[in-house]
């Protein structure tokens, strides 16, 4: 069951410890595609409230195997003050082209016009694998609140022609793969969305900051040392139950257990997780 009272002390920490001051709600890490359309909105309004004065933005993820289920979820997110909407594409019965896509996603932006509009671009989890550059063209003339793209794939090729594409600037490229961050950074993805930012948000922040000075070699440390633990736990078994399982012995804070069909972290994953991230010295000595 979602545990809504946990949110105010999770935005604290955030801000507080991992000055992460931007969040991305009910997406994969939040188990959003799992949760009753109810407890979808209850989470949504909940990060609202704790999260005014405290975060600069809250995107909502309204995303949904079905149409009407997201237009209600982009209404939602739009009357509560959202920041922004995103939405992935919808994964049993799948669109086959970019016209497709483009006319599922204008259903829902519409559905909230003053709110800006991300795509959520994860082909490893929707098996949906239309080219984002090919997406782009002609996508602000159907959708006009259209900001950018959520972009968790490891296809850095396509990542860097959209960027390309994007001479004026307009649209924001969120990179989803949190060990690869660099590599996008380094084509121009221009901010980030990411299941290890939970609790290595301070360290990632340190990573921008060296590599918008530049200090490649500085914000190389980072990155590898990012990268050394995330290889280590997927070799045991990572995913969202793990995800979780790290972020509460990090934070003191309970994540809880993910929703069936996922189960919980086992002791020896946690005990083994704690000893590599414990073992880890960053370059700011921490």
């Amino acid at each position: 069951k979602i545990n809504l009272p946990v949110i105010r002390q999770y935005v604290d920490y955030l801000v507080n410890e991992q000055n992460v001051k931007n969040v991305f709600v009910n997406g994969t890490t939040g188990e959003g595609l799992s949760l009753s359309i109810q407890e979808r909105k209850q989470l949504a309004e909940e990060w609202m409230s704790q999260g005014k004065d405290k975060l600069d933005h809250v995107i909502i993820h309204v995303g949904a195997l079905n149409l009407p289920e997201c237009q209600e979820l982009a209404r939602h997110a739009a009357g509560i003050g959202a920041g922004g909407i995103a939405v992935i594409a919808p994964f049993f019965f799948k669109p086959t082209n970019k016209d497709e896509l483009v006319a599922f996603l204008q259903k829902v932006a519409s559905e909230a016009p003053e709110v800006p509009f991300y795509y959520y671009h994860i082909p490893p989890l929707t098996g949906v694998k239309i080219r984002v550059e090919e997406l782009l063209d002609g996508i602000k003339a159907q959708i006009p609140t259209f900001q950018g793209v959520k972009f968790s794939d490891t296809d850095l090729l396509d990542l860097a022609q959209c960027i390309n594409k994007n001479e004026t600037g307009e649209f924001e490229f969120l990179y989803g793969v949190d060990e690869q961050l660099l590599g996008a950074l380094a084509v121009g993805a221009n901010g980030a969305v990411g299941s290890t930012y939970n609790y290595l948000g301070r360290q990632t922040n340190l990573m921008l900051q060296a590599f918008a000075k530049p200090d490649f070699a500085l914000a190389q440390q980072y990155q590898f040392l990012t990268g050394e633990f995330l290889n280590f736990v997927i070799k045991l078994g990572f995913g969202v139950a793990q995800t979780k399982a790290v972020m509460t012995f990090v934070s003191g804070i309970p994540m809880g257990p993910p929703r069936l069909p996922l189960v919980g972290a086992s002791s020896e994953f946690i005990v083994k997780a704690k000893a590599k991230l414990d073992s880890i010295v960053w370059p700011d000595g921490n």
